[in-house]
């Protein structure tokens, strides 16, 4: 479709229908907000790491063998995925292990798995 064919050459303004967008269209920050949770899924390291944890919980040292990437590497990937709310950590002795930090994270990476698989 060319650029011509997209664009709309009516010159009414339909009121109701922005009346309606403007009352319930999510605010710029919330859409600010979705937009950082996008960029850190945009990561092929840190998607690497969901779909791992989507399989079953983990400790640094496993995830470090299964990526073949250094344990620091690993422990800096899942900062920047515990500090948006997608991973979590539970201690048991030395070991840190690593999980989903919800269903919400788990149904993200499923549907867009199965929306590319469509």
């Amino acid at each position: 479709m060319g650029k011509k064919e997209m664009m709309c050459d009516c010159c009414a303004v339909h009121e109701d229908c922005l009346e309606h967008v403007k009352k319930e269209i999510v605010s710029d920050v919330d859409l600010a907000r979705v937009g950082d949770l996008y960029k850190v899924f945009g990561d092929s390291t840190r998607l690497h790491i969901l779909a791992a944890l989507n399989c079953h919980e983990m400790c640094v040292c496993d995830l470090a063998v299964l990526m073949n990437m250094t344990k620091s590497a690993v422990s800096h990937q899942l900062k920047v995925l515990r500090e948006n709310k997608l991973v979590r950590f539970s201690k048991e002795g030395k070991h840190s292990y690593y999980s989903l930090a919800d269903d919400h994270v788990r149904d993200i990476l499923n549907i867009a798995l199965e929306h590319i698989n469509e």
